[in-house]
């Protein structure tokens, strides 16, 4: 009777535990944004910690707060640039009619089809009015996303509260870059401690350099489609809110720089609905679509092979398929928190599991990053 009533222990003791963390989650969720704002602000951080004057260097206390300054500096500074210009694109947008829009575009549209019906596409003109007043439907329904704006002082108290506890949190793991992972710790059996602690150590250094990585990556598109928008004649307004749309859809591994492209497209379409079709609408579309074609590129030559290379240690096409069965499982959010999951599953079954021959094949890659 020893054993199965241990095992009726251990089975009880998960159960409470996957009560608690239900019951809290809300708590569970700022511990775990806070702790992505401390990988963000861990190089602001260790870039101070090098930093002396006459020969004294700053406290951890003020390092992390003035780290903990510079994100906040950089989220109000977007806050007051960004958020008042895509709000009033919104707004613009809420006031287009899907139908005027597809009834401008019935000229093209009537050649488009009559090109594909030559292709061998059967009744292509009316696939084709349908599936632009869907797309134009759905573009025009984002825009309530504008409203939102301006309700936010509906929800002002819990965002405050959100703030202040992630803040608060992030400084004291800014401070103490060990805390998080001694919370861990504390609840590893002593016989397993050493092996955790280095599983910890090499989970923190890996989803640093990635968050860091897709940060810079969300910036880096964003910028790069503002600016060539901009230069190619789209006004400023509308190079923002396709830049910074495609930026944060570009977190969606391969699904959302698609919907990206299509939503810059459309954007393009709309706010050009007036015009000439043929002598200013497409043009606004063609040096649309080159311009985030070419953003792409650049993403997927230069950036992503940085971020989910080098920062994660897997190779491109194990990271597709990982991505492909976390969308299947789970939708966009198992697709955007797939490299961050399996990293930790990775280096957990380094240290754990490393006498299977799959875990050494997965792990390869991981080799030397415990005792860095």
């Amino acid at each position: 009777m020893k054993e199965p009533g241990k095992y009726v222990l251990g089975a009880v003791a998960l159960g409470v535990v996957g009560f608690l963390c239900w019951y809290f989650s809300l708590i569970i969720a700022y511990v775990l944004v806070a702790v992505v704002v401390s990988f963000l602000g861990r190089p602001i951080h260790d870039l101070l910690e090098r930093v002396a004057f006459r020969g004294r260097r700053l406290p951890a206390g003020a390092r992390a707060g003035v780290t903990l300054g510079c994100l906040w500096g950089l989220f109000v500074l977007f806050f007051v640039t960004v958020i008042p210009l895509v709000s009033s694109e919104f707004r613009v947008l809420g006031s287009v009619n899907a139908s005027a829009v597809i009834g401008r575009l019935e000229g093209p549209l009537e050649e488009l089809g009559g090109w594909l019906a030559g292709l061998g596409f059967a009744d292509p003109v009316g696939d084709i009015r349908a599936l632009a007043l869907e797309s134009m439907n759905a573009l025009l329904d984002m825009s309530a996303i504008g409203g939102a704006f301006a309700s936010l002082a509906d929800t002002v108290g819990g965002i405050v509260i959100f703030l202040f506890a992630v803040s608060f949190i992030s400084f004291f793991f800014l401070k103490d870059s060990g805390l998080f992972p001694r919370m861990l710790l504390s609840v590893v059996p002593a016989r397993h401690e050493e092996g955790a602690r280095k599983a910890v150590d090499s989970i923190r250094r890996l989803l640093v350099r990635y968050f860091v990585g897709i940060f810079l990556e969300v910036v880096i598109v964003m910028t790069l489609n503002t600016a060539g928008l901009s230069i190619a004649g789209i006004a400023f307004s509308h190079a923002v809110l396709i830049g910074l749309a495609s930026g944060i859809l570009n977190v969606v591994p391969y699904i959302g720089p698609i919907i990206g492209v299509v939503f810059g497209l459309c954007v393009g379409v709309v706010t050009s609905v007036e015009m000439d079709p043929y002598t200013v609408m497409l043009p606004v579309v063609v040096y649309t679509g080159v311009v985030m074609i070419v953003t792409q590129v650049i993403d997927n030559v230069v950036l992503q092979p940085l971020i989910y290379g080098s920062s994660v240690h897997a190779h491109p096409l194990e990271i597709f398929l990982v991505i492909l069965a976390a969308g299947h499982a789970a939708g966009i959010p198992g697709m955007v928190l797939a490299i961050p999951v399996y990293t930790v599953l990775r280096v957990v079954s380094r240290e754990f599991f490393s006498k299977y021959r799959l875990v050494k094949s997965l792990t390869r890659g991981l080799e030397g990053e415990g005792e860095r």
